[in-house]
């Protein structure tokens, strides 16, 4: 039986043509499957033989499952989420629209979220987590997402403060909150996309008809009676989108603004009163 250094390094080199980052995926799984985190493993746990399960998770990785389904869980901003097919795999690109939150908050804090397309409760938990006074709403049109956002906040001690029900975004909802976070589906229809994306993520929340901008379309018309004096709308764009997207908060009457990711791609839109 091989140790389980040598059979991280073999399915890093075996990820190596699918993934963009190959040892981390290896030790992740590793990680998992010996019930430990992935920095107990790297701190004393690497000797000793490579337990029987790892080979099954190497062959469900190398058929372009992500991490994140095999494993149940992916880190968000500060807190840790359960994750499985049906609900989209929170990605560090999100983590800018609690960046842009901060930067307009400051000392200050929003008492009331609403989060737009939840998911498994990604951006709404990770606000709470961040202004742990907030309370806030979750909204989305699937079923199975919202069953990981209610579980994720129980287990995340939020369940008093996090509140989630099915929507067609804001579609009747009354009531004004200081900060709305969205992110919307904003693929073009014709774009290709990574197969452990296209092959497994939910195309509901992916795809927003020809330009990827359709729902977007539909939420900046509700955002300006639900944003409170004072509020701030972050709402993720993809690469290149920021542009029209601005156009359209601009053509609400609200005043659009722009936060980058790390790699410097325009990844948040703002809009404020």
């Amino acid at each position: 039986m091989a140790d389980r250094r040598a059979a991280i390094n073999r399915a890093a080199a075996a990820f190596a043509t699918i993934s963009a980052t190959p040892r981390l995926d290896a030790e992740l799984l590793m990680a998992h499957v010996l019930g430990i985190s992935r920095e107990a493993l790297l701190l004393g746990q690497l000797d000793g033989p490579a337990p029987e399960g790892f080979a099954a998770l190497v062959a469900r990785r190398l058929d372009h499952e992500p991490i994140a389904y095999i494993t149940g869980t992916r880190a968000f901003w500060t807190i840790e989420l359960q994750v499985g097919p049906g609900a989209l795999v929170p990605r560090a690109d999100s983590e800018t629209l609690i960046e842009a939150a901060l930067a307009h908050f400051g000392a200050r804090a929003p008492a009331t979220i609403l989060d737009l397309g939840t998911g498994p409760g990604t951006l709404l938990l990770a606000a709470l987590d961040q202004w742990p006074r907030a309370h806030g709403l979750g909204i989305d049109e699937s079923e199975r997402a919202l069953s990981y956002a209610e579980i994720n906040a129980e287990d995340l001690g939020m369940a008093e403060r996090a509140r989630f029900r099915r929507g067609d975004w804001a579609a009747d909802l009354q009531g004004q909150f200081d900060l709305i976070l969205a992110n919307p589906p904003y693929i073009g229809a014709g774009e290709s996309l990574p197969r452990e994306v296209s092959d497994h993520e939910p195309a509901g929340a992916l795809f927003a008809g020809a330009d990827g901008l359709d729902d977007y379309r539909i939420i900046m018309p509700q955002v300006p009676a639900l944003l409170a004096p004072g509020g701030i709308a972050c709402i993720e764009v993809g690469a290149g989108q920021a542009d029209a997207v601005a156009a359209l908060v601009a053509a609400q009457g609200l005043r659009p603004g722009r936060r980058a990711d790390l790699a410097g791609i325009d990844r948040c839109v703002t809009a404020s009163h």
